[in-house]
């Protein structure tokens, strides 16, 4: 009996060998075939430059640095281009925000990426992107969902499709840093001298940052380059406790500043010049001023339910609309494609900006943040205490607990009982919000979220407060259930 591929908040995820083996990237593959060819007219917005109501339609392939991430790549290549479905594959690694800009850049109907992100080396996914350059919605990959294994996978050899002339295989990271590159201040960024520590975490940034560089004065450094599929026995997540070697080294180097992103080069999250973790949840703030104060732009701020109250705060001084969506950057996505849209981040550090594509993107996020250093003339540091003073303080950290799938009813039954309390460590519960797992807002401005992620076997617990003791307080008090 073969078992059901589901798609979560960020595409498909499975264990290399295991749930990700070729013959279900094959039926993957397949099922995003059918639905593209079933689609005869399909409304887009107007930013959108293909139209997915075509009946010979484009895709564009693209794979990252895990194990089995290329093979996957030509194999969903041949299986579309068996399907009569023209094909772009990329010749070499790149970040998932380059596909989505190629999506467009080429008129395709849809782009598809091979990679599982941040998760461990033992995983690999797929990411489906939608003709706008952005993450495809519920709606659709729902569907495409209940078409796997309703038809066998039809395929054809890569030369064969070459020659037919459904394949083609093409350089798409320069166009798309090119495209980042036109997004920079670069009189400003040229106007700094800074030390710069990059770590792709072996991921498919590489050096792309420091490139991006060449022609000013920061003399950059990038660890962690060359292709190794286990990531150096870590987990190619930009958080704490994945960062010790990189914060070791700018403390004896001396750095400025240190920029990670993730294994797809879709989040980042940065370290200041003594090697200290900044939150993405600093990180979004930080931008969102940057954009209001020194780029004189407009517009809303989105946060997902796990995000900062900084956001509120900066929203409130600034007379800005904030909204709130759940975890996923998908329904981040779709308010840029629809509103005015000055920033969206959600948690774990994936941020889209305004004029830009529908999509986040690690790489200019960090770009960003030295444009902001520069613009400001301090340290990281002083940047973090001068917001501190003037917004307050936001303490902000997560628990992950392991949740196997056998486990995951028992704490959705737990979460539902706790529906009902009044009080949470010690404080009244002044609001209740579980349109995404179960999150408590309390009388003193503090705030504890559980939910079940959608990408990983884990219970993730979020808390926020005003000091680093009250906030640790809230994460021990929430793992209780767990116990």
């Amino acid at each position: 009996m073969l078992k059901k591929i589901k798609f979560g908040t960020d595409g498909w995820r499975g264990i290399i060998g295991q749930d990700f083996n070729l013959k279900n990237v094959e039926a993957v593959a397949q099922a995003i075939a059918d639905y593209l060819l079933r689609v005869t007219s399909h409304k887009l917005p107007s930013y959108a430059k293909a139209s997915e109501g075509r009946r010979v339609t484009k895709v564009v392939v693209g794979y990252d640095t895990r194990r089995l991430s290329q093979a996957s790549a030509r194999r969903i290549a041949s299986v579309l281009a068996a399907n009569k479905i023209k094909v772009i594959l990329s010749r070499q690694v790149l970040p998932v925000q380059a596909i989505s800009y190629a999506v467009r850049a080429y008129n395709c109907s849809a782009g598809i990426m091979v990679t599982a992100s941040h998760n461990p080396a033992d995983f690999n996914g797929i990411k489906i992107k939608g003709s706008f350059g952005g993450p495809l919605e519920s709606e659709i990959t729902d569907k495409i969902e209940k078409l796997i294994f309703q038809r066998k996978a039809l395929k054809i050899p890569l030369a064969r499709a070459r020659k037919k002339g459904f394949l083609k295989i093409a350089d798409l990271i320069s166009a798309y840093l090119k495209f980042l590159e036109s997004y920079l201040d670069l009189p400003l960024l040229k106007q700094g001298c800074l030390k710069v520590l990059v770590d792709p975490m072996y991921g498919a940034a590489n050096s792309y940052i420091a490139r991006l560089l060449k022609d000013t004065p920061h003399d950059v450094t990038t660890i962690h380059t060359k292709r190794d599929p286990l990531f150096g026995g870590n987990k190619p997540e930009p958080i704490a406790s994945c960062l010790k070697e990189a914060s070791s080294l700018i403390r004896r180097r001396r750095f400025d500043i240190g920029l990670v992103t993730d294994g797809d080069a879709d989040r980042i999250a940065a370290l200041d010049g003594q090697g200290r973790f900044i939150s993405p949840q600093q990180i979004i703030g930080l931008l969102a001023l940057h954009l209001i104060r020194h780029r004189k732009l407009k517009g809303a701020l989105v946060k997902t339910i796990a995000g900062t109250a900084f956001i509120d705060a900066i929203a409130k001084k600034y007379r800005l609309k904030v909204y709130e969506t759940p975890v996923g950057f998908k329904h981040i996505s779709y308010l840029i494609q629809r509103k005015n849209i000055l920033i969206g981040g959600e948690e774990a550090g994936g941020i889209g900006f305004k004029n830009y594509l529908p999509e986040r993107d690690g790489i200019l996020a960090g770009l960003l943040l030295l444009e902001m250093l520069i613009a400001q003339n301090k340290s990281f540091a002083d940047l973090l205490k001068s917001a501190q003073q003037e917004f307050g303080s936001f303490v902000y950290l997560r628990k992950d607990l392991k949740c196997s799938p056998l486990k995951k009813p028992k704490v959705r039954a737990a979460l539902t009982r706790m529906r009902k309390r009044k009080v949470f460590s010690g404080v009244r519960i002044k609001k209740v919000k579980d349109y995404d797992g179960l999150k408590f807002c309390l009388a003193d401005g503090s705030w504890i979220l559980f939910r079940l992620s959608g990408t990983e076997p884990a219970l993730r617990i979020y808390a926020e407060s005003s000091s680093l003791a009250r906030t640790k307080k809230l994460i021990a008090d929430g793992q209780k259930i767990y116990s």
